[in-house]
């Protein structure tokens, strides 16, 4: 490894909310446990696949729902910042805790490193309707959008709409306490969609957006680390090959992939709204007027962040890291061609994707290496926890989504 990281500098891995099989934060105990910096994690339980790391120093068991008070939030994090007795760099893994730690810099600041940033800009881009609003402000590419405020204005948006469209929660953090739809929900005639509206209440909390067919779309990703003055640390490019659930969830396949008009438009966005640290955005390419249209924007890291690393061995997480300590970030260029597999998804992913026939046409024919979501020969024991966690709940989620996908193939679509 060409650099040295501060090991005197912990991190710890910040996640709100009852998920406990998350690779991404076992990739990030990993990428910085192996440079010898001392990891902490806050979990769900003991026996969750992140508290079973080799490379983790302590798990803190705080079982948390995500919709908890922002004031208890910060005072269990400052009880964790007093146990941990030093400076610690905060890894938010989820919206929920990019956002409380961006609206409560002054009172984190003492015991713990994170990009500043404008405190209200995480909540924004997180928002649905707040980033496609920024997407307009800013020029940047995204699905033609509308924000129901009654049940009249779905209907009058069902009037005049092209079948099918897509439903979204408008607001992030309504996912886990009073979601309108079960995710990304495809809707393909106006009877589903004012069938769904009924249940939405006075004030529909949905954004309703025009279906980019993925018969002339590819999905594409940007992992990137930007410092205080919002010049890029760290950029990858890469394709999106399959998710779970089909075409709208997690990634469950991916590879690494040059694209250098794609890179040139993330750093320029994130140069004209000022974001510091850690981004995960989804983009999709519609071939119909060859633009790439902004999907998501995630502030904070992404579940795949490891499929990203340069010649100089940085992923996003080190250069974070690295950045915070006042060590510089060596360049490099990305490794092209690389694939991530996300194990317990990708082979449900992969049964979908050959009944739907879609293909990315930008994904290499052959990988030059693979990185694994869960398995490493220096930790197995989170993917053993995993397969012990996943086998029962996980069969019956996947059952489930399959069953919703079934059953609204004439009206809705996960």
């Amino acid at each position: 490894m060409p650099f040295e990281a501060d090991q005197d500098v912990p991190g710890l891995i910040v996640k709100f909310g009852d998920y406990p099989l998350h690779h991404g934060g076992v990739g990030a105990i990993r990428s910085l446990g192996r440079l010898g910096v001392p990891m902490y994690a806050i979990t769900e339980d003991a026996y969750t696949p992140a508290a079973s790391s080799r490379y983790l120093k302590k798990a803190f068991v705080w079982p948390t729902t995500g919709a908890e008070d922002p004031g208890r939030l910060v005072e269990g994090l400052l009880r964790i910042g007093r146990r941990i007795g030093r400076p610690t760099v905060l890894v938010p893994t989820d919206e929920e805790a990019a956002v409380l730690i961006a609206e409560h810099q002054d009172e984190l600041a003492g015991s713990f490193l994170f990009s500043r940033v404008d405190p209200a800009l995480p909540r924004r881009l997180a928002s649905k309707q707040g980033l496609h609003e920024l997407c307009v402000e800013h020029g940047i590419a995204s699905p033609a959008s509308a924000f129901p405020e009654s049940y009249e204005d779905v209907v009058a948006f069902a009037d005049t709409a092209r079948f099918p469209v897509v439903a979204k929660n408008r607001e992030a953090f309504v996912r886990r306490t009073r979601p309108a739809v079960n995710g990304t929900t495809r809707i393909a005639t106006r009877e589903g969609l004012l069938a769904l509206a009924r249940d939405w209440g006075t004030r529909p909390g949905v954004i309703l957006q025009e279906y980019l067919p993925r018969e002339e779309a590819e999905d594409w990703i940007v992992h990137a680390c930007f410092d205080q003055d919002s010049s890029p640390l760290a950029l990858f490019t890469g394709v999106k090959v399959r998710s779970w659930p089909p075409h709208a969830g997690m990634t469950a396949n991916a590879y690494v992939v040059d694209n250098p008009e794609l890179a040139d438009l993330a750093a320029r966005f994130i140069k004209q709204i000022g974001f510091s640290g850690i981004i995960d955005l989804d983009l999709r390419f519609d071939r119909r007027d060859g633009q790439y249209k902004l999907l998501d924007f995630n502030p904070r890291m992404g579940a795949q962040f490891r499929l990203f690393e340069n010649e100089s061995g940085v992923d996003v997480v080190r250069a974070m890291h690295l950045n915070l300590t006042g060590r510089p970030v060596p360049e490099g260029e990305q490794r092209a061609g690389h694939r991530y597999i996300v194990e317990n998804i990708d082979l449900p992913a992969l049964l979908a994707y050959r009944r739907s026939g879609y293909t990315t046409p930008h994904a290499p024919a052959r990988a030059s290496g693979t990185e694994l979501a869960w398995l490493a020969g220096d930790d197995p024991l989170p993917f053993l926890t995993m397969l012990a966690r996943f086998v029962r709940p996980g069969a019956k989620h996947l059952y489930q989504l399959w069953r919703t996908n079934r059953r609204g193939s004439s009206t809705t679509t996960k």
